[in-house]
């Protein structure tokens, strides 16, 4: 294949890439809306849905959200019985979150047409363009998160260079 024509693919690619992550970011707005939550906790709800249990230090990480701001999002979500805290009988000094799933049911069933239609979608496809494509997302997706990583620790580094006297 031709430079040109990789580099359109490319291209192309990264626009649909771009596309996609604009329309995530906006459905999940309109259902974090539909259910009175902001857009940041209904997508930190999923990322303990995900992990099923997460301690706040490791949201605050894959978040870049300060521990303060994590808190006060972990609280939200208490509040409104969609997660809960416990103490880890490993290391009692550590506080685990987990999604309290009786409580998330109404979530998790709004969200059950959108998983039917991609599930059929996704079964369009053959084995091998199904691992190539997981492939692909789970690389694209760790390389974001190292990114924000990045980002965060150049904001924190920027933040405590004001911070300090002169």
């Amino acid at each position: 294949m031709p430079d040109r024509d990789k580099d359109e693919l490319l291209r192309q690619l990264g626009d649909a890439m771009r596309r996609m992550g604009a329309q995530s970011v906006l459905s999940s707005a309109a259902m974090a809306k539909h259910f009175g939550l902001h857009p940041t906790d209904l997508e930190v709800l999923d990322l303990i849905f995900l992990r099923e249990t997460v301690t706040a230090g490791a949201l605050a990480a894959a978040t870049g959200l300060t521990s303060g701001s994590v808190t006060a999002l972990v609280d939200r979500l208490v509040a409104r019985g969609y997660v809960a805290r416990r103490r880890d009988e490993a290391d009692r000094r550590r506080v685990l979150i987990s999604v309290e799933r009786a409580a998330t049911a109404p979530i998790e069933a709004a969200y059950e047409p959108r998983r039917i239609a991609m599930q059929a979608l996704w079964s369009s496809f053959d084995h091998e363009t199904l691992r190539l494509v997981t492939d692909f997302l789970t690389r694209s997706t760790d390389l974001l998160v190292r990114s924000t990583e990045e980002i965060v620790a150049a904001d924190s580094a920027r933040v405590r260079g004001r911070a300090a006297p002169s």
